[in-house]
C-alpha cells in the first residue's frame, strides 16, 4: 500500500489538499482512507461529511478517519497503572480514574503514528493520505518512533534481557532494585510498535507533499521543510503551490473590486500579490514538480469544490532516497558517502563522529544516523555541500582496515 504524508506551513490548506488528493484517487478506483489528527473536524468541513473516532464512508471507496486519541490514551494510562500495581503501591500513590484522564499534548501525534500502522497493516485500503500538523510539528512526529526506539535501547538493553533470572539476586547483592519483568516486556512490546510505524514511514512506498502558498514566507518554509524531509530520508515528490491568485492563472475573480474598496485600490493590491506568486512560483518550478492550485475565491466545501481542484495524481511514485557510499579508493584513498540534503545552507550544517554513529544537524533539526559497516572502520577525512549534496569523506583507520598484499 502507498503512503502519502502532506504537510505544510500552518493555515496553507493541507487538509483541503489532502482531502482533493484522496477524492480524487477513491474516484479513479483506488480504495483510500484520509487520516486527520485535528481536535476540530477542518476535515469533515472540507468533505461536507462529519469524521469522528470510527472511520466513515465520504463517498464509495473514500474513508475517512480522526482518531480517538483520548480513549487511547485512557487505555494506556489505566494499562500502566495496573502492570506498576507494585511500584504505585510502595510510593503511595493514588490511582487515576479512566474518567479524569485529559490527554497530555502529543496524545493525537501518537493516536495518529498508531492509526497510521493500522491502517497500513490493513488490507481494506490501497492508499493511505495523512492528514499531518503542520511542518515542524510533522517533522516531530515522523521522528519520534525513531527517536523513542533509540532511548528504550539505551535505557533498557534488550541483551540485559538474558540476565533476567538472575535480576533478583544482583538486586540483593548490589541492595538497589532491579527493573522489573514486565517492564522489560513492555519495552520490547514498544520497540515492535514503533519498529512498525517506522517501516511504514521509511517504506519506499511513502513520499511527502507539501502544501504552501507562493510567496517570501512560504519560500523560507518550504526550503527548511525540504532539507528536514531529506534527512529524514523522505523523498518530496510534489510541492503543492495553493490559493494561487489570479495574474499567475487565467482566472480573474479577484479582480473585480469590492463594494469595501476603491476599484483602483483593489486592483493594485491584487496585482502586487499575484506579482510575488509569480515570483515564487517560477522559482519553485526550477526545483520541485510543482502542482498550482488556484483560489476558488472561497473556502473549499464539500466535494464538488476538491473536485475542482488540480491536486497533483498518485499514480507516479518518485525514486525513493538514497544515501550511498562511493568507493573512491583507488582514486582518492577514501569513501564517500553521499547524503542528499536539497536546500540545506553550508552555514547551517554540523557533523558530530559519535563511536559508530553521525550526528547530523541541519539548522534546527537533527538526526543521529548509525554508520554504513564499512564506514565504522574509517576516519571522518571532511565534508563538503556540492549540489544539494553532503559529501562526507571517511578514511580507512589502518588499525582497522584490512590490509591488502
Amino acid at each position: 500500500m502507498r503512503t502519502i504524508l502532506i504537510t505544510g506551513p500552518g493555515g496553507t490548506g493541507r487538509t483541503t489538499v489532502a482531502a482533493a488528493t484522496a477524492l480524487q484517487a477513491a474516484r479513479q478506483g483506488t480504495r483510500t482512507l484520509v487520516l486527520s489528527a485535528d481536535r476540530t473536524d477542518t476535515l469533515g468541513a472540507v468533505l461536507g461529511v462529519p469524521t469522528g473516532t470510527e472511520p466513515i464512508e465520504a463517498e464509495p471507496n473514500l474513508t475517512a478517519w480522526r482518531p480517538d486519541a483520548a480513549e487511547r490514551f485512557r487505555e494506556d494510562l489505566t494499562a500502566f497503572q495496573q502492570r506498576a500495581t507494585t511500584a504505585l503501591d510502595l510510593l503511595g500513590a493514588s490511582r487515576l480514574d479512566a474518567e479524569e484522564v485529559t490527554p497530555l499534548p502529543g496524545a493525537e501525534e501518537l493516536a495518529l503514528l498508531r492509526a497510521l500502522r493500522d491502517a497500513a497493516t490493513s488490507e481494506t485500503y490501497d492508499l493511505l493520505v495523512v492528514d499531518l500538523p503542520p511542518a515542524p510539528q510533522a517533522l516531530a512526529l515522523l521522528a519520534l518512533p525513531e527517536e523513542l526506539r533509540r532511548y528504550l535501547r539505551r535505557l533498557l538493553p534488550p541483551e540485559r534481557q538474558a540476565a533476567r533470572a538472575l535480576r533478583p539476586v544482583l538486586g540483593r547483592l548490589a541492595g538497589v532494585p532491579m527493573p522489573a519483568e514486565w517492564l522489560y516486556e513492555t519495552a520490547a512490546r514498544w520497540d515492535l510498535e514503533l519498529a512498525a510505524v517506522e517501516a511504514v514511514v521509511g517504506d519506499r512506498a511513502t513520499t511527502v507533499r507539501l502544501v504552501a502558498e507562493p510567496g517570501p514566507a512560504g519560500s523560507d518554509a518550504v526550503r527548511t521543510a525540504t532539507t528536514a524531509f531529506a534527512l529524514r530520508g523522505l523523498s518530496v515528490d510534489a510541492l503543492v503551490a495553493s490559493r494561487v491568485l489570479p495574474g499567475a492563472t487565467n482566472d480573474t475573480w479577484l479582480s473585480r473590486p469590492s463594494p469595501d474598496h476603491h476599484p483602483s485600490t483593489s486592483f493594485a493590491l491584487v496585482e502586487l500579490l499575484a506579482a510575488q506568486q509569480r515570483k515564487a512560483l517560477d522559482e519553485w518550478r526550477e526545483t520541485y514538480d510543482l502542482h498550482e492550485v488556484p483560489h476558488l475565491g472561497h473556502d473549499p466545501r464539500g466535494t464538488g469544490d476538491l473536485a475542482a481542484l488540480p491536486v497533483p495524481g498518485v499514480n507516479k511514485t518518485p525514486p525513493p532516497v538514497e544515501w550511498p557510499v562511493v568507493d573512491q579508493l583507488a582514486d582518492d584513498g577514501v569513501l564517500v558517502w553521499h547524503i542528499p540534503l536539497l536546500g540545506a545552507i553550508r552555514e547551517e550544517l554540523d557533523l558530530v563522529r559519535r563511536g559508530d554513529e553521525l550526528v547530523v544537524t541541519a539548522g534546527q533539526f537533527r538526526r543521529i544516523v548509525p554508520l554504513p559497516s564499512a564506514l565504522r572502520r574509517c576516519t571522518v577525512a571532511g565534508a563538503a555541500l556540492r549540489e544539494g549534496e553532503l559529501r562526507i569523506r571517511f578514511a580507512p583507520d589502518p588499525g582497522l582496515w584490512p590490509r591488502t598484499t
